[in-house]
């Protein structure tokens, strides 16, 4: 047996071998010139190849694993040596990737409709937005791309990977599902955290970060918070996936999903209570009012419009419910004389004095750690923009922030279009409705909060809007999908009746 060199194992492994070593070799230097981190960095680049090619060949897998990443990412028992976000906007890169080289399986006309147009508008304003220097501190690019891609182009991933990656109706179905386990699970974890206690890092957060606004009276009323970053997010969230699932399951045809969608639609009602987030009842309030006018239905508008109307005289005008604190706390939505509804107010008249002479905002790039002191605009830079339209208005300005609603006024229109006058089948109506109404209630909730584009709301909801935008090359597939299953639905039902005659016998 010849004597194997390194030089000849080399050459028959197509230089594999030598590629390792020089990684090796990147790693002891980085370790001793830069420390661990960069060193950890190195080693573990060939699994990240090896994950990319293995993405590749199961690219669902890329798909589903985005999903559930990004609804527990923010979870206090979850910790990162990572931006909470890079994982998110990996993920989805490598799908836009894998989607355009393989370009004929992809399908990219479907991505061409009013959806692309208002955020390609919105983005094309954002990337404008580099030249704002209004506090003359020069331009930043990694801060101004900071902002930027959470307000802007993290939409247009969104709405890339749910067009080009929602392609039937089975990747439908399974998605609402997935959806729904990971929304029960949230409601699931609030109730293990008023009934069973918080983790160590949860109590961590409500003794530290969040013990003026997740402990109140005293201690004696806690906003609970689930696996989402804090109460107010938790709430409206909830309150939108509540009013989504609630829609799924009054028009789904399909009994296992029905029940499904159902329980997890009011399952969400609580919880949205058990967070203690007053905007969150106008979020519900408002979803369940759109419904009513693209129900297309009587039958379903008239029920509805009375439950909405005894939820809202029973909150706003009755004593009901009120040995609850939490019940107690969500009916001061309705208080006008609420104390910390009008020191929101008195803060918003104070930033106008100073966004009078800034129309185009301060400058997305513009934060806590760049504000100079001796700036007239370092008090918008550094205040708590306490919702996600004055966080907006603050970087952008007037004219963003007009930009910005029209944009999504568009694109909620466009939804609304295709829900109203374009789908014939009744349960594919319902989803489109579900989708849209939830992402109108999102929309409230960033008036009232800082959650529309926050982890999991802004992949969730904008997500489901790009779903409503491809339900129409759908919809053939779809209804075929759905006899399907009632066709089965329907033989076990005989044979099940079958049995039981039989068992008279």
């Amino acid at each position: 047996m010849n004597k194997l060199t390194f030089s000849t194992y080399a050459k028959e492994n197509g230089g594999r071998v030598s590629l390792l070593f020089l990684l090796f070799l990147l790693a002891i230097y980085e370790f001793v010139f830069s420390g661990f981190n960069a060193f950890a960095i190195i080693c573990v680049m060939p699994v990240l190849v090896i994950a990319v090619l293995l993405l590749f060949e199961y690219r669902m897998l890329a798909f589903w694993s985005l999903i559930v990443i990004n609804y527990i990412i923010q979870a206090k028992w979850i910790s990162l040596p990572m931006p909470t976000s890079l994982p998110n906007e990996l993920l989805q890169l490598v799908l836009l990737a894998f989607a355009i080289i393989d370009t004929h399986r992809s399908h990219f006309e479907r991505t061409l409709n009013l959806m692309y147009l208002a955020i390609t508008a919105w983005c094309g304003f954002c990337t404008l937005e580099v030249l704002n220097d209004t506090c003359d501190i020069g331009i930043d690019i990694g801060a101004w791309y900071t902002v930027a891609r959470m307000i802007g182009y993290q939409l247009m991933y969104i709405f890339l990977v749910f067009s080009l990656y929602i392609t039937s109706p089975k990747i439908l179905s399974r998605y609402l599902l997935v959806w729904g386990v990971l929304a029960f699970f949230a409601v699931f974890w609030v109730w293990k955290q008023k009934n069973i206690g918080f983790t160590d890092s949860e109590n961590t957060f409500l003794q530290g970060r969040g013990r003026s606004t997740h402990l109140l009276m005293g201690g004696s009323l806690i906003r609970y918070f689930s696996i989402y970053s804090d109460a107010a997010n938790f709430g409206i969230g909830i309150a939108s996936t509540a009013v989504a699932f609630i829609i799924f399951g009054i028009t789904a045809k399909v009994r296992k999903y029905k029940i499904f969608f159902l329980i997890v639609g009011i399952g969400c009602a609580w919880a949205m209570f058990i967070s203690g987030t007053r905007t969150a009842i106008a979020c519900l309030m408002a979803g369940f009012m759109m419904y009513i006018f693209l129900s297309k239905s009587i039958k379903i508008a008239i029920p509805f419009t009375v439950i909405f109307a005894l939820f809202v005289f029973i909150l706003a005008f009755t004593n009901i419910g009120n040995g609850n604190q939490q019940i107690r706390r969500m009916r001061t939505a309705f208080d006008k004389n609420d104390a910390s509804a009008n020191v929101r107010a008195m803060n918003q008249e104070a930033m106008k004095k100073y966004m009078a002479e800034a129309p185009w905002g301060i400058g997305m790039g513009v934060g806590y750690s760049n504000a100079p002191a001796n700036n007239k605009y370092t008090f918008m830079a550094t205040v708590p923009p306490d919702s996600e339209l004055v966080f907006i208005w603050i970087h952008t300005g007037v004219i963003g922030l007009t930009v910005f609603l029209c944009c999504m006024g568009l694109l909620l229109f466009g939804g609304c279009r295709i829900v109203f006058f374009v789908l014939k089948s009744s349960s594919l109506r319902g989803i489109g409705a579900g989708f849209c109404c939830a992402f109108g209630s999102q929309m409230v909730g960033g008036y009232g909060n800082q959650v529309l584009l926050q982890f999991p709301n802004c992949l969730t909801f904008y997500g489901g809007m790009a779903i409503v935008y491809i339900l129409p090359y759908l919809e053939n597939e779809w209804v075929a999908y759905e006899n399907e299953l009632l066709a089965i639905e329907e033989k076990k039902k005989r044979l099940k009746l079958e049995k039981k005659k039989a068992a008279r016998v």
